[in-house]
């Protein structure tokens, strides 16, 4: 009697890609090599140069075990503990939203800003992972960052990515509260930058699983509008800009004209709108032209 043949790392990862296609997954291709490679113990490099390699079977059940429990629904990154964001390789866990390539426009955009500034500081407000901060403090050195959130939990993953990133020099964080006034003690900045919750009650009802299901409401919720956290900031947080300081948002679809209209009535001005790689409305950002501080 024969056992089971062995199947190699190249077939098992084409088998779950087609698993992953099936399911009109738009990350197939990305979202099986991660899980193979998770699976296997290995770097992208080792499993393209040893991918006819045959896979032991209990290394196959477990990558086999994890392909399912996506496609029932939980978030690759979620699963490996880790996604890559404009270059960074940062821990993710069900306490922070999963970077996106959609908020990678928001942090080329204000990496733009302050490269042009020399020293600065900037402020990552709902910082989650720490994503966009982390990604202006790697690529503009002399940029001082503080991550803020709201959620402890959040934060502690946050720190571990400070320090995965070797940015424990100039990157702090601190616990606060977007919908509230900013504390004197963290001073002023030239760049806020804030990706906020800004999905509606309605929307929220329609999310697709994998994000209803597992990534933290906390951070998905703006308001029966989605635009509780806009306003809030807007109002609140332009006391902590410095002049000429800039307020960069990540938007959701249909809002950009909407937060466009609230800087505008706060007083900022030099207003802008910057779409992501789809042509959608994604980064808004204004400048306040005197320090709001009073």
């Amino acid at each position: 009697m024969t056992g089971k043949r062995m199947t190699t790392y190249e077939k098992l990862f084409r088998d779950i890609r087609r698993q992953f296609l099936e399911t009109w997954s738009p990350g197939a291709h990305l979202e099986a090599l991660e899980l193979v490679c998770f699976g296997g113990g290995m770097s992208r490099e080792e499993f393209y140069r040893d991918g006819n390699l045959c896979v032991p079977p209990e290394t196959e059940e477990k990558i086999r075990a994890l392909a399912r429990r996506h496609l029932d629904g939980e978030p690759v990154p979620y699963l490996i503990g880790e996604w890559e964001f404009y270059g960074l390789t940062l821990e993710v866990s069900p306490a922070v939203l999963i970077p996106r390539m959609d908020t990678e426009v928001l942090a080329e955009a204000a990496i733009e800003f302050v490269q042009s500034l020399g020293k600065c500081r900037l402020l990552d407000l709902c910082t989650g992972s720490g994503c966009v901060g982390l990604a202006a403090a790697e690529n503009v050195p002399g940029c001082r960052v503080l991550l803020g959130d709201i959620s402890e939990q959040a934060l502690q993953v946050c720190r571990r990515n400070i320090r995965r990133c070797g940015l424990a020099d100039r990157v702090e964080s601190d616990l606060l509260d977007a919908l509230a006034t900013p504390p004197e003690r963290i001073g002023l900045f030239r760049c806020i930058t804030c990706n906020p919750p800004y999905i509606t009650r309605a929307d929220m009802e329609a999310l697709d699983r994998s994000v209803k299901d597992y990534e933290p409401h906390l951070a998905l919720f703006g308001g029966e509008d989605g635009l509780d956290f806009y306003r809030a900031i807007i109002h609140n947080w332009k006391t902590a800009l410095m002049k000429n300081g800039r307020l960069y948002f990540e938007v959701g679809i249909g809002q950009a004209d909407a937060v466009t209209q609230l800087m505008r009535a706060e007083g900022f001005g030099d207003i802008n709108i910057i779409p992501d790689t789809q042509d959608i409305p994604r980064v808004v950002y204004g400048t306040i032209l005197s320090e709001a501080r009073t």
